[in-house]
């Protein structure tokens, strides 16, 4: 067994432990804080199909984060309401059928921004995914139909069959499988002919084309397998909150996904799960202390850029074997 291996059951059993414990000693509040942690490393865990494996800086995840999140707020409401989503079609609090509608919305918005800013590199990528990102985020401040600037409450948790997801431990041994079930399909594309097409695409498109494997095809499906995974992981974070709002799909959130990256380790398995650890332990312990914690949070950040480039499992494993 490697090292980075052994790292990687420590910190699953660990987010796993961790709940279990809360739970048995009655404390539901902790078993919630580390739904938050599991919830936002399966996001962080889309945007490292694209730009751990792909080199892909999106800036403008937070858009497929929060268009999962309004198909799970639209759909649990209409439920509520017992008004269908639209002529012919019923509603639905079904937490599977709600997913597939995430991953599905996700994806297609995901195709045309990919076909789009694919077409650029660097900088120009960055702003390009972030303009796409800021278009749907004042689209969705503007739709007073699903509450405008104040989001939209989520009056009951949606259901999955046989689990209980209203009470704090089932929901987060739910979305812990869902997490588990995406790091192994991140190892499996990274491991596969598609993973190492997408590596030499990022290390250099013009060789990759040379053997007759066009890059941007390459490319354009890791981005929408990534927006996919980002959008499901959005459905979840809305259920967990009960609410969903225009706030989920700004900018800050894309920046937060991309803060968890490099604070676990870009590439890397299980990156975004010691990313989210420290930054949901740093929001937690120094946000009760100061309203002003991202000031060490920005500190710790600029160390590791500085000083630990593979991040929190750069640090604990040594240099990655295969990403």
């Amino acid at each position: 067994m490697s090292r980075e291996t052994a790292v990687n059951l420590m910190l699953a059993f660990l987010l796993l432990g961790f709940p279990l414990v809360a739970a048995g000693m009655g404390e539901p509040f902790y078993v919630t804080l580390a739904t938050r942690v599991a919830v936002l490393a399966l996001a962080a865990t889309g945007l490292n199909l694209a730009l751990g494996l792909g080199g892909l800086l999106s800036f403008g995840h937070a858009a497929f984060f929060g268009l999962g999140g309004y198909a799970a707020g639209i759909l649990a409401t209409h439920a509520f309401n017992a008004e269908p989503l639209v002529a012919g079609i019923p509603a639905t609090t079904s937490m599977p059928l709600i997913w597939l509608v995430a991953v599905a919305v996700a994806g297609l918005v995901a195709l045309p921004i990919g076909a789009i800013s694919l077409r650029t590199t660097g900088a120009y990528f960055i702003m390009i995914t972030l303009a796409f990102a800021q278009m749907i985020y004042y689209f969705a401040i503007s739709w007073p139909a699903y509450g405008g600037e104040d989001g939209l409450s989520i009056y009951v948790r949606n259901a999955f069959p046989g689990i209980n997801t209203a009470q704090p431990l089932p929901y987060f041994l739910v979305c812990y499988a869902v997490l588990m079930a995406m790091l192994l399909l991140f190892r499996l594309v990274a491991g596969s002919r598609f993973g190492s097409a997408l590596a030499a695409a990022r290390q250099n498109g013009t060789r990759l084309a040379a053997v007759g494997i066009q890059p941007f095809r390459i490319r354009l499906v890791a981005f929408i397998l990534s927006a996919m995974v980002t959008g499901l992981a959005g459905a979840l974070y809305a259920d967990l909150n009960r609410f969903v709002g225009p706030s989920m799909l700004s900018w800050h959130m894309s920046g937060e996904l991309i803060v968890l990256i490099v604070l676990g380790g870009k590439g890397r398995l299980f990156g975004p799960v010691a990313g989210a650890m420290i930054f949901v332990c740093l929001e937690y312990v120094l946000g009760g202390i100061t309203e002003r914690w991202q000031f060490f949070l920005g500190l710790i950040l600029l160390g590791i850029v500085l000083f630990a480039r593979g991040g929190l499992l750069g640090l604990l494993s040594g240099r990655p074997r295969h990403v």
